[in-house]
């Protein structure tokens, strides 16, 4: 059975491919063929991937991401497509399924959404649980630098605290909606924000939010 990583490995595989190495992404500084250097690198080069999380190693990512998006983007895309190596512990079901689904559904809309024409998608209920349930356990990590206390709602009234403080913003949108915001695309994501005014503004900018 297909799961939720797969199918979105395969559609940012397929969206890279059509828009070219040059495209632009919401992710600050990189085009179509960074972010995609990106990817296959959190994915086959765990030696450096560390530096997605600490600060030091941070330099040494940006090396072997430069060298990777040096590599023709046919390969990129067909890296990304086939996926990680046995020897990756993103090979097994179970890892790639917690770490990968999210990852993948933000990529893909980076690309989607750094579009002037992008319309958003339609998702299942199903796919929509799943997002919620991993940005309910990742909520105080995602958050963890908001400048405000921050409270993550769903329509339906569920609630996740990402950020204990005051004054306090609520965000509401459908998961997928909050799970770009938590990631940092704030103002790429549907949602509504209720709070101070000054407050919401300050949440809205925040670079800290994310990894």
């Amino acid at each position: 059975m297909s799961t939720h990583a797969k199918r979105e490995r395969l559609l940012l595989a397929d969206l890279l491919e059509a828009e070219g190495p040059d495209a632009p992404t919401l992710c600050e500084g990189w085009n179509t063929r960074e972010l995609a250097a990106h990817v296959v690198v959190r994915e086959r080069r765990p030696d450096a991937a560390g530096g997605l999380l600490i600060k030091q190693l941070a330099p040494r990512l940006e090396r072997v991401i430069a060298e990777f998006a040096a590599k023709p983007y046919e390969e990129l895309i067909q890296l990304i497509r086939t996926g990680p190596p046995r020897f990756s512990p993103f090979s097994l079901k179970q890892i790639d399924e917690a770490a990968n689904a999210t990852e993948f559904y933000v990529h893909t809309e980076d690309v989607r959404r750094a579009r002037p024409d992008w319309v958003p998608r339609v998702l299942d209920s199903v796919f929509q649980d799943a997002l919620w349930s991993r940005l309910e356990r990742s909520a105080r990590l995602m958050g963890r630098g908001a400048p405000t206390g921050l409270v993550l709602r769903r329509p339906d009234g569920q609630t996740a605290v990402a950020h204990r403080g005051t004054p306090v913003v609520t965000v509401t949108g459908e998961p997928a909606e909050l799970v770009l915001f938590a990631h940092g695309r704030q103002n790429a994501a549907d949602v509504e924000m209720d709070g101070d005014k000054d407050a919401i503004a300050r949440l809205q900018e925040a670079k800290q939010l994310g990894l």
